[in-house]
């Protein structure tokens, strides 16, 4: 789904063949232990309007900030130019807790899915949370791999497109999180 996430993929996928997976392993650093903690009855806290709020504002800047570093780095079209690997773990991290849909997410399909896969007691919801993770594997490492293959058709044209919809996704979606969560 078009997304901070997917945003922030294919920009560090430009650069980095395996940008895709540091960024799931990010995603996945802050999935796993919100699955978990889902899993212990701690539903309540990520519904919480308070946190909701927070999440959106601190978020809705964080994810601005990346959206800015994107539209920078759209200047910066060198084959020499690299970032480093920490850098899309970093960035997946910061992508994915920055957006509170992903929070409300969990905090209601995503529980109902985990509450779900708990009828087969500890190996279901260990298999849910696997095989969800795994998928959001796959699509990163194929984006990012798909992108990073592709680039030498990219005209300077098509990077500045596809650069600045990733300042636009990253930005719009920061926006959006600040306003909602102002009202």
């Amino acid at each position: 789904m078009p997304g901070p996430v997917f945003a922030v993929t294919i920009a560090k996928g430009y650069r980095n063949r395996i940008a895709g997976t540091l960024i799931a392993l990010g995603h996945g650093a802050v999935e796993f232990p919100l699955m978990f903690l889902i899993y212990f009855g701690f539903t309540w806290f990520f519904a919480s309007t308070l946190v909701q709020k927070i999440i959106g504002l601190v978020g809705g800047l964080i994810l601005i900030f990346m959206g800015f570093q994107i539209f920078q780095a759209r200047k910066e079209k060198s084959e020499n130019y690299t970032t480093s690997r920490h850098g899309s773990f970093v960035a997946g991290f910061l992508a994915t807790i920055a957006n509170p849909y992903f929070f409300l997410w969990w905090a209601t399909i995503g529980a109902n899915l985990i509450l779900t896969a708990v009828a087969f007691r500890f190996a279901g919801f260990l298999a849910l949370a696997l095989i969800h993770w795994s998928c959001d594997l796959a699509w990163d490492t194929f984006v990012s791999v798909v992108v990073f293959k592709s680039r030498r058709f990219w005209t300077e044209k098509l990077y500045k497109i596809v650069f600045g919809f990733c300042f636009v996704v990253l930005t719009g979606f920061g926006l959006w999180f600040i306003i909602t969560a102002m009202f």
